[in-house]
């Protein structure tokens, strides 16, 4: 009996230790996360009033906007896990340099992607289906964002050199003054100087060269104090570029699934793209409040591997799973107790308000299944387990794409686009369940 007390003790202690390291680094990491949604609320609330068409421009644009960006997230997730995994065997020096590779592959990306986005801006917006009215619109808000892409991409490269770091408080900080900057930006350039949608864009596009800039002190500052090179090494990009390759596969594929669910909301009518829309940024402010906690499953979870300690992984990954369950809980209650006071924030259109209320009460069954989902697919990547998240995730594309391409055959509305979100949510959580309970992404040491 005395034994079976004492191993309770242990058990809670450890359950404890867990809950502290999570709160530590997940509560900071969710100001930092919610910045680019609370970005693209802000600039839908003040766009929506501008008119339905204006809005729904914006709908298109900031999803191929974010598409150009959120591909190479790797940046920060597969920094985060690298970086963690050498500060647990202790590698500070090292881990800096790692991530300062990530910083240069950043910085080369995002001139490419920039390069490659402005001429093609006419026909990704044709590619959208978007309506006469909404055309004009999108080609503007799509054609001055793209030129933050850059700092966009350099901020989620040092947000994962902190993260590693077990330091998610200077990206809360970094995030707040930027989503500050954003919505003054916006309201003075948008109605002050009268440049409508063009002033939401650029707006957007000084807030985040700001955050860069901030982001690249920091990072210059911490390696002179470990004496880590800031040099471009070609070897130490090329090797980041590889590691993240998987994690690209995954997230185009992820990716690919927004644009479908977006293009064929567009094929519904401008209600319901600007319905979805705000759904959409609803939906990935939700998401980023869960994958605050697999942010914190990346840093301890690479860290605890870095030690060698793969029993504490493993608790750690349980005792996870289950905040991911209750914070989904929690939040799928609040957005059915706040959904007729959300909708009118972004539009006074009756149309669009009756086809996003009943689209809401289906994302928020979902988010328990959210919850889960996000936490394995941030214990994986901090595992450095690329390659298995990104065939699963093809395997959810393949089940999600036909699906979504016969709603408007068989005369769906918005709620049957989120119906099939969610069933692709489902997909995502058995597979990424399997590979929790097979324990193959526990790799020990400094490098996977």
């Amino acid at each position: 009996m005395m034994a079976m007390t004492q191993a309770s003790a242990t058990t809670k202690a450890a359950r404890r230790r867990h809950d502290r390291e999570i709160v530590a680094l997940a509560v900071p990491a969710f100001g930092a996360l919610v910045a680019e949604p609370l970005f693209l609320m802000t600039d839908s609330a003040i766009v929506g009033h501008l008119g339905t068409a204006q809005l729904a421009g914006l709908a298109i644009a900031s999803a191929l906007l974010l598409t150009a960006v959120s591909v190479f997230v790797f940046l920060a997730y597969a920094t985060t896990a690298a970086v963690a995994r050498r500060v647990g065997a202790g590698d500070l020096p090292g881990a800096i340099r790692q991530g300062i590779d990530g910083i240069w592959l950043a910085i080369l990306l995002g001139v490419a992607v920039t390069a490659l986005t402005l001429p093609a801006a006419p026909a990704l917006v044709e590619l959208f289906g978007a309506s006469d009215t909404a055309t004009p619109y999108a080609l503007t808000y799509l054609r001055i964002s793209a030129l933050g892409i850059p700092a966009m991409l350099i901020v989620l490269a040092a947000t994962g050199v902190l993260r590693g770091l077990q330091n998610t408080r200077t990206p809360l900080y970094v995030a707040i003054g930027g989503f500050a900057a954003n919505a003054v930006l916006n309201v003075v350039l948008v109605y002050g100087a009268g440049l409508g949608i063009a002033g939401s864009a650029w707006g957007t596009v000084i807030a985040q060269y700001g955050m860069a800039a901030v982001y690249g002190f920091v990072v210059v500052r911490g390696a002179r104090r470990h004496g880590a090179s800031l040099r471009p090494d070609a070897a130490g990009i090329r090797a980041t570029a590889q590691a993240g390759a998987p994690l690209l596969i995954r997230t185009l594929s992820l990716r690919a699934i927004t644009m479908i669910a977006t293009a064929v909301a567009a094929r519904l009518g401008d209600a319901d793209v600007a319905a979805h829309q705000i759904i959409l940024s609803l939906w990935t402010l939700l998401a980023f409040a869960l994958d605050a906690i697999a942010i914190a499953g990346q840093a301890i979870i690479g860290r605890y591997l870095g030690a060698n300690d793969p029993e504490g992984a493993k608790a750690a990954c349980r005792r996870m799973v289950e905040w991911g369950v209750v914070s989904g809980i929690v939040l799928g209650v609040l957005v059915i107790a706040t959904r007729p006071l959300f909708v009118p924030l972004f539009s006074s259109d009756p149309a669009v308000q009756s086809a996003a209320l009943p689209a809401l009460i289906v994302v928020a069954i979902a988010q328990p299944i959210c919850g889960i989902v996000f936490v394995l697919d941030g214990v994986l990547m901090g595992a450095g387990d690329g390659a298995y998240l990104a065939w699963a995730m093809i395997v959810t594309l393949a089940v999600f794409t036909p699906m979504a391409l016969l709603i408007p055959v068989f005369d769906g509305g918005l709620t049957a686009v989120w119906i099939t979100m969610n069933v692709m949510m489902a997909v995502r959580m058995v597979t990424l369940w399997l590979r929790s309970r097979s324990g193959r992404w526990i790799v020990t040491g400094a490098t996977r």
